[in-house]
Parts: C-alpha cells; sequence; structure tokens
C-alpha cells in the first residue's frame, strides 16, 4: 500500500509537470507543479479533517500543509498508510493524533524566534507628536510587538528542505501573525513602514533582502514564503519598500542591488499572464494588467473549502477555472470580495483573471516610476527616461480605461472574453459599485499632484458611502467576505489617507486626519478590550475587529501595527484630545 501511494505521489507530479509551461497565452495559461510533499500534505490534510471534522472554526487546513516532517517523505509515508481505517476511511483520532506527534514538528516549528538586533524599548525620536501619555504608553506596546513577530528560519529548514514547506530565507523575518507563520508579500510594505517608524532599519532591510532573493529564483516575488505559494504573488509593492528605506536611511548599495530584481519583477507582471491589450472608444490602445495566477488545483492551504465549492461544478474544466480563479484572488490580497465576483451572493461566481483592477496598474504605475528613480540616482539615464515615459502611457491608459467622470472615481473594468488578443473598451464594462480600491490611485504621484483632480475626487470620497465612524469601509456589500463591508483594513486606510496628505489640499488634509483619527482609536480600544492588535475591524463599531471570510479573525498583527505607528508619527496625538469611542 506504501509502495502504491509512493507511486501515485509520482504520477501526480509527473502529470502536473506535463502540464505546465514556462509561458502562456492568454487561453493556454501556466500551472506550476506541485511537489510530492505537498501532494502528500494535502492528503494528510483531508485526512484530518473526516477524522476530526468541524467547520472553519473548528479545523484550519492551512496547519496541516504547514507540518514539517522529522524523517524522510517515504518513510512518513508508509506509517501513514499502516494507520488502521474504519468502514469510511478516517483514521481513529487517538491514532492520527499519535501519529502526527511521532512524525511531524509544529506548524511553525522551523520558523524560531528572534530578538531584532536592532530594537530598543524606546527608540530615540520615537513618535515626537505623540504628547499623550496613555497613547504614547501603548505606541510602545505596538512597537514591541515587532519582538514578538520577529523570525529566522530554523538551520534544519537549510539542513533538509526537503521536510518543509516553508521555504529557506536568506535573511530574518517579520511575520503577520497567528495562522500566517510565514513572510508575506504585501503585508511586508506596512510592516516597514512600521518598523522605520520604530528606527528599525536593519531589520525592514532584511525583510527586502528576502523578497529580493525570490525574485532572484523565482522571477517575482511569490504570495509567501511557502512552497504552495510558488503559484503566484501579490500586490507589487517591492520597489516601494525598496523606496521608502532609500528615503530614510540613503542606503544606496540596496537600491543598486535591487534594481535587477525589480526589472526582473516588472518582465513578470507584464508577460502575457498578467498583460491585457485594451483598444478604447478613440482608437487607441492600451497595456494594462491583471491578475492570474499559474494554479488549476484546490490551494493546498485552503484545499477542503476550495473543494467544497468546486463540486457546484459538473466538469473537470469549470473546476479548473474556478481554482484558477480562487487563487487569482488570493494574488490579489483581496481574498475574497464581491469585487471579483458577477453575482454578490455567490462566490462560486468568482471571476478574478475577467478584471483589470484600479489598484493593481496604480501599484504598477508606481513600481515604473520607482524603477525610474532607481535607475536615475544610480546613473542609468535612459533607464530612467524609458520608465518615465512607461509610467506615462499607464497614466493615460488608466484614465481612458477606468475613470468614470460621472462618479469622479476609478473603476475596475471587466472583460468579456479574456482569450481574445485586443480587448474593445466598452461603457457598461465599467464595474459601478464602490470599492475603496477606486481611491487607491490618489497615492501615486501622477493624480494626488493633480489638484482639480483631487478636489472632484476627494468630494466623491466624501459622497461615496465608504466613509464610515471608524476607518474607510472596503465595500459597501455586506457578503460576509472578508474584503467587503463592514471591514476595514489597514493598507486600505493608509494609502488613501497618505495620498490625501500628500496631495496638499487643505480639505483633502483634513479628511485625511479625521480618518487616521477614527482608525487610530478604534485598533486602541479593541487592543484595550483584547490585548492584541487585529487583521482587520469593524468599520461600523468603534472598538470592535472584523469578521467573515474562510478563517477565524488573526491577530498579531504586523499591517495593523505598522499602519498605526505611521500615522501615530504623522499625526500624533496631542495630550488634551481623548482616545475614546
Amino acid at each position: 500500500m506504501a509502495n502504491y501511494f509512493s507511486l501515485q505521489l509520482s504520477l501526480t507530479l509527473l502529470a502536473v509537470t506535463a502540464t505546465a509551461t514556462a509561458t502562456a497565452s492568454h487561453c493556454d495559461m501556466a500551472v506550476t507543479p506541485s511537489t510530492p510533499l505537498l501532494v502528500f500534505l494535502q492528503h494528510l490534510q483531508q485526512t484530518a479533517f473526516e477524522t476530526f471534522g468541524g467547520g472553519a472554526s473548528e479545523f484550519d487546513p492551512k496547519t496541516y500543509v504547514d507540518l514539517p516532517l522529522k524523517f524522510s517523505l517515504s518513510e512518513t509515508d508508509e506509517a501513514f498508510q499502516k494507520l488502521p481505517r474504519n468502514a469510511t476511511g478516517s483514521v481513529p483520532v487517538d491514532e492520527l493524533k499519535r501519529f502526527l506527534e511521532d512524525f511531524f514538528g509544529g506548524a511553525g516549528d522551523d520558523l524560531v524566534h528572534l530578538d531584532p538586533p536592532d530594537f530598543v524599548a524606546e527608540p530615540v525620536g520615537f513618535l515626537p507628536k505623540v504628547h499623550h501619555p496613555v497613547v504614547r504608553a501603548w505606541a510602545l506596546q505596538v512597537h514591541s510587538l515587532w519582538k514578538n513577530l520577529s523570525r529566522q528560519v530554523s538551520p534544519a529548514v537549510k539542513a533538509h528542505p526537503h521536510l518543509h514547506t516553508l521555504l529557506p530565507l536568506t535573511a530574518s523575518a517579520v511575520i503577520p501573525g497567528s495562522r500566517f507563520r510565514e513572510v508575506y508579500y504585501w503585508d511586508s510594505y506596512w510592516v516597514i513602514r512600521g518598523l522605520l517608524s520604530s528606527k528599525m532599519y536593519h531589520t525592514a532591510t532584511a525583510i527586502v533582502t528576502n523578497l529580493i532573493s525570490f525574485v532572484e529564483e523565482y522571477g517575482f516575488v511569490l504570495n509567501g514564503a511557502r512552497a504552495y505559494y510558488t503559484n503566484r504573488s501579490q500586490p507589487p509593492l517591492l520597489s516601494a519598500m525598496i523606496y521608502e528605506i532609500y528615503g530614510t536611511t540613503g542606503d544606496m548599495e540596496l537600491v543598486k542591488r535591487s534594481l535587477p530584481a525589480l526589472l526582473k519583477e516588472y518582465e513578470f507582471w507584464n508577460s502575457d499572464i498578467h498583460k491585457v491589450t485594451i483598444l478604447d472608444a478613440q482608437g487607441c490602445t492600451h497595456t494594462l494588467n491583471r491578475y492570474n495566477a499559474m494554479w488549476d488545483k484546490p490551494r493546498p492551504e485552503s484545499a477542503i473549502m476550495d473543494k467544497a465549492l468546486a463540486s457546484n461544478f459538473s466538469s473537470d474544466s469549470e473546476k479548473q477555472q474556478f481554482y484558477r480563479e480562487r487563487a487569482s484572488a488570493a494574488e490579489s490580497g483581496w481574498d475574497f470580495s464581491t469585487r471579483w465576483m458577477r453575482s454578490s451572493n455567490d462566490v462560486t461566481t468568482l471571476a478574478t483573471t475577467c478584471v483589470v483592477p484600479v489598484d493593481l496598474n496604480a501599484f504598477i504605475l508606481g513600481m515604473e516610476l520607482n524603477i525610474a528613480f532607481f535607475a536615475k540616482v544610480t546613473g542609468d539615464n535612459s533607464t530612467a527616461q524609458r520608465f518615465l515615459e512607461i509610467s506615462d502611457l499607464r497614466k493615460k491608459a488608466m484614465n481612458s480605461v477606468f475613470w468614470n467622470a460621472n462618479k469622479k472615481q476609478w473603476l475596475d473594468y471587466w472583460l468579456s472574453n479574456t482569450c481574445e488578443d485586443v480587448h474593445a473598451w466598452e461603457n457598461g464594462h465599467q464595474n459601478q459599485n464602490v470599492f475603496a480600491s477606486n481611491f487607491v490611485p490618489l497615492w501615486m504621484k501622477p493624480f494626488y499632484s493633480d489638484t482639480s483632480l483631487m478636489s472632484s475626487v476627494v468630494e466623491s470620497l466624501k459622497t461615496s458611502g465608504l466613509l464610515r465612524d471608524v476607518g474607510v469601509a472596503t465595500s459597501l456589500t455586506d457578503s460576509k467576505q472578508q474584503w467587503d463591508f463592514p471591514n476595514g483594513w489597514a493598507p486600505l486606510q493608509h494609502m488613501l489617507v497618505e495620498g490625501l496628505l500628500k496631495s496638499g489640499l487643505k480639505e483633502a488634509r483634513s479628511l485625511a486626519e479625521e480618518i487616521a483619527i477614527r482608525w487610530i482609536t478604534t485598533n486602541y480600544i479593541v487592543y484595550k478590550k483584547t490585548g492584541v492588535m487585529h487583521e482587520k475591524y469593524d468599520v461600523e463599531h468603534c472598538g470592535e475587529f472584523g469578521g467573515g471570510g474562510e478563517y477565524v479573525p488573526q491577530t498579531g498583527f504586523g499591517w495593523s501595527n505598522g499602519v498605526v505607528l505611521a500615522f501615530l508619527e504623522e499625526f500624533g496625538w496631542p495630550e488634551d484630545r481623548n482616545i475614546e469611542c
């Protein structure tokens, strides 16, 4: 039996590898190969689900694909096959528990705690505008959380990488927290913003070093530092991280070291996998980008949920497409939201690859501008000029395809057929629903520096319905998906606040400060009630954390910590301002 399953593992890998392609057209998309270890762990995951049962609050499938093996895969597989099974095929609870204890380490054990070398309890110059003693004491507690979230890869991972789904990292790391026990891509931007406020420049640079190593090995920054994330990326903010570190430290060596990786990452995002060509109403052709994961199977970390939803489809091809849409939504960072759904009350209508997203293209515009800046400061004027020209073309494309003059917002664009080489722009294909992402272009200089445009967009934001008692809502649709109403997320608050602030408009700054104060307040109240920082918050009710989605709310939490510290550094907190709901 053990030999049979080992053979099945090998055949599965061979079949996946045979269908994988290095490049892809719009309809013949690439699929990243799986590994025998992941195939085995997913089988273990399914067995654990059948044995232990329970819903999402009691069973987290991610746990099982994070388990490090104590022995070789073949030995572990052999012992697994010998476990007693009842008539339904499930393993007795005590037997499976004993097997897990004997053959696996704990999930997360392959990352060990690290005392950051640049951490001090109260850094010199820390949050000079925070004068309120209670708020300052809390800010120092948030600052101290970097110690809780700092990790380094266990030597065992580098010595025996085949026993781990964790990928070896070249430097120390900061994790988001709770079930997210590894490095994540876009989380790292706001972690770094917080680390810079905490004067932890070495730790911030180490994070970037890890992400650069991913680009060098895989051609792009992975969603996260696990073997099951090698099939997709996340919102591309590596250049923004480097820009912030360089602006604070003047580290020219970091810029020089990172520029080749940034150019490589840019090629990835502009390959056929993500590139979309649109012919606008004036007959002009524009190139924009979409999310599109290289995957057509259940996501290993969420396979139980993915397979359950896919059971609604009858054919294998429909299931494969659904799995690609799920993974692509995960690549967007917005997993999951009505933003990607054709029907707001049916998550099986996910069609992420059909959406040309406003925020992704804003991020890539920022990447183009940052590459131009880095090329210029390193003396490569031709590359600098080329990327300035490319960024100008993207700005025009965003205005042509996304901008809606009536709503004074940028709206996501839906493709009718992803297989077309050129898509003719159609007026009815803009998504008229309001999402916080509609305003993310405000974060980019070509838009926030346009005073006339900013005045219109500020007014639109004020009347959008997104501004709530304690922050900016993600959407106006209460779908029970976590990237929808009433949840508010730290990154969205920060991007909008910083864009408003950088515009220089008095009314925009006033709105930015108002949002920041509300957000800081609810973070503080929740912390005082629960003793932890949370992944997301309920913007309708001050002092309540968020919910919804496919896993229980998480704590820690990297980007929430970072945004609170960045807001306090920018706006401060006067001694005479109360902090209460």
